[in-house]
């Protein structure tokens, strides 16, 4: 999606934050409603919600496709985002519930296969799609896929709700409404100031909604989010990896494109090409990451993947109008391997570093961390360039926000790296000195 904001920008006329929201809005959504369609699933049943996150996927990738103004697209992209939480959170369970043992690892094994080419490939495709049919391909063929499916729909097993669960509606009301205040303030803040009563107003939102999110989870007797796990020092540091990566990661595969497109001169096809040079170490790499946990510690291993991440990024700066993939090789792999390296490694570190009885929790806790993560950062880096640049996304202007921006995201890095360490350390205890 993010090969086609030149086009929009131009098509529709929008500025630069009204254009962040075709991909902010709907990420947001996703995250936040991520856990409470996993709760619903378990009420309503897992089909159901498959299909109907299927079925408004499918509906609001057509209105996008036939939006003729950006308020219209980000109001779709949003309903959007819910649909994906539904569809991805059903899929999962259905598929949880339906594969047992080493079935269940090959099929969710498989699903990562997937989601992982989806990242690699997606951005090669969609500037393809944009360069050949238009920047409205690139929500018409997701939409068109998703109908397909909702055809074969009925084939999948019918999952009842599970009698006596209930859904944590405060929690989640909570948490998507301080997650959506929190990002709303950051891409405003881009466009009207960060001192600014409206936008200072938003933080203060976001911080009360959030602490009373803490508040309600600790009291509640089924809650989204069980937050004693915080407690606990590994588990923390995987999560702060994971966080990490994404944080550098994601927002370079978002924002890289347009200055490809605007400053280096490409079309939309060859700067989904170049971004392969970013993408394929995310498919190529986990088989690697698998071999090397069995060799080195979790905690090194792990902050090992942010100290690449951030080093790829850092050797980013050197991009201009003049960058030839040759010259980008290098920053782009590195920016990449580090979450290839890491990718469902840390997932399945996160879940067997707490309790068997945790691991649902803590898996959801997990990929809604890593998710929120994902949108703070494209609405902070996004922000970032606004200001930078005086939303001017062109020339010398957008060059030197890139650069500044890679330069404190590989600070960023450097500072999770050594987070990371810390909290992977074992404490030291009073117990008895092991020996002969």
């Amino acid at each position: 999606m993010s090969v086609a904001l030149p086009d929009i920008r131009a098509d529709l006329g929008a500025g630069l934050t009204a254009s962040q929201w075709v991909i902010t809005g709907y990420n947001a959504c996703f995250a936040s409603f991520l856990v409470a369609m996993g709760s619903l699933a378990d009420v309503v049943g897992r089909r159901r919600i498959f299909a109907g996150g299927v079925a408004v996927f499918c509906a609001t990738g057509l209105a996008a496709a036939a939006a003729q103004d950006v308020l219209t697209l980000n109001a779709v992209r949003v309903l959007g985002g819910v649909g994906a939480a539904a569809s991805a959170t059903g899929g999962s369970a259905i598929l949880a519930a339906t594969f047992h043992g080493a079935a269940r690892v090959r099929a969710f094994g498989l699903l990562g296969t997937v989601i992982g080419a989806g990242l690699a490939f997606g951005p090669t495709l969609g500037g393809l799609l944009v360069e050949t049919l238009g920047w409205r391909a690139a929500f018409g063929m997701p939409a068109a896929l998703a109908g397909l499916v909702l055809v074969f729909v009925p084939r999948l097993p019918a999952a009842r709700g599970e009698p006596g669960r209930r859904i944590d509606w405060a929690g989640a009301a909570l948490f998507t409404g301080a997650l959506l205040a929190l990002i709303a303030s950051i891409v405003e803040g881009g466009e009207r100031g960060f001192g600014g009563p409206l936008v200072l107003g938003g933080f203060v939102l976001a911080g009360a909604l959030a602490a009373a999110f803490a508040a309600v989870e600790r009291r509640t007797g089924d809650p989204m989010f069980e937050l004693a796990l915080l407690a606990n020092r590994r588990f923390s540091s995987y999560a702060v990896a994971a966080g990490s990566i994404v944080f550098v990661l994601v927002p370079i595969l978002v924002y890289l494109p347009s200055y490809l497109i605007s400053v280096v001169g490409l079309n939309a096809g060859e700067a989904g090409l170049w971004l392969l040079m970013l993408t394929a170490p995310t498919v190529v790499l986990p088989t690697a990451g698998a071999a090397l946990a069995k060799r080195i510690a979790a905690g090194p291993l792990v902050a090992g993947s942010v100290a690449v991440t951030g080093v790829g990024v850092l050797l980013l700066v050197t991009i201009g109008p003049g960058s030839t993939p040759w010259a980008l090789a290098a920053p782009l792999a590195l920016t990449g391997a580090g979450f290839g390296l890491s990718t469902g490694l840390l997932d399945g570190l996160a879940v067997t570093a707490v309790r068997p009885e945790q691991a649902g929790t803590a898996a959801g806790m997990f990929s809604t961390a890593r998710l929120a993560t994902e949108t703070i950062a494209i609405a902070v880096v996004g922000a970032a360039l606004a200001v930078l640049s005086g939303d001017r996304l062109t020339g010398a202007h957008y060059t030197d926000a890139l650069r500044i921006v890679c330069a404190a995201l590989a600070v960023f890095a450097a500072v999770a790296t050594a987070c990371v360490l810390v909290l992977s350390r074992k404490p030291v205890g009073r117990g008895p000195v092991a020996g002969g």
